[in-house]
């Protein structure tokens, strides 16, 4: 990447995303042992995978980015087996950069409204906006008989995601959005306006978001995506979204 800063997630093992042995079966997969709470009851896969990351980190610019965090006390757990790592390889005498950034998933409505713990124990913040819409509307979105109440423009969804954004941007802690609304081109100058300012999306994505950005207007979108959030009628959001595109 010649420079530029890599960004590497822990096992985000669970739910749709299996490998043989890696975590029992569950009568609902979404809630059960996954991303993080599968690292922390495998301690010893979790630290190789640990030591493999900051051995990387000698080479160029990298962060570790925690998925599903729910809680301080995984944050905890997880930043006392990184520096079990660290210490290991400095007992070895492998180099790695010991500045190396960690940030956490916000996937989680506990972890949405529980922000400021997150913000001050945290180097940075990403938005993992797939599951919180799931978790905060109880639908299993890979469940075809509930997937089209699956809705981005939820109230609540919206104001989840833009207090996130508001709180990290008063400390300047820096925070990012991933997950399908951060490739959606229709929503780039609503979240904009929210005041996101890194979008994380698959590549065929990249171009067509690009354009919403550059022909964008912060001044003319920012009261208008606010206005939104105060808005409670499905049919009225979808009004004022098309009017912020316009």
């Amino acid at each position: 990447m010649d420079g530029l800063p890599v960004t590497i997630r822990t096992y985000d093992l669970g739910a749709d995303k299996q490998i043989n042995g890696a975590a029992p079966a569950s009568t609902n997969p979404a809630l059960s042992l996954r991303a993080i709470r599968l690292s922390l009851t495998e301690p010893q896969m979790f630290l190789i995978q640990l030591r493999a990351m900051l051995r990387a980190s000698h080479f160029g610019t990298m962060r570790i980015l925690i998925p599903m965090l729910m809680s301080a006390a995984e944050i905890d757990q997880t930043v006392h087996y990184i520096g079990v790592a660290r210490q290991s390889l400095e007992d070895q005498g492998i180099p790695f950069d010991r500045g190396v950034k960690v940030g956490g998933m916000i996937e989680i409505p506990a972890a949405a409204l529980a922000i400021d713990a997150f913000i001050r124990k945290l180097d940075f913040l990403s938005i993992g906006t797939n599951d919180l819409i799931q978790y905060t509307l109880a639908i299993d979105r890979t469940d075809d008989s509930v997937s089209h109440l699956y809705d981005p423009l939820h109230p609540a969804v919206l104001r989840l995601i833009a207090n996130i954004i508001k709180n990290c941007n008063k400390v300047r802690r820096p925070i990012a959005l991933c997950g399908e609304m951060a490739g959606d081109a229709q929503l780039t100058r609503m979240l904009l306006g929210f005041g996101l300012r890194q979008f994380s999306m698959h590549p065929a994505r990249l171009l067509e978001v690009k354009q919403q950005v550059l022909k964008s207007s912060l001044r003319d979108i920012g009261p208008l995506a606010q206005k939104m959030l105060r808005v409670e009628e499905p049919d009225k959001l979808r009004g004022m979204l098309d009017r912020l595109n316009g």
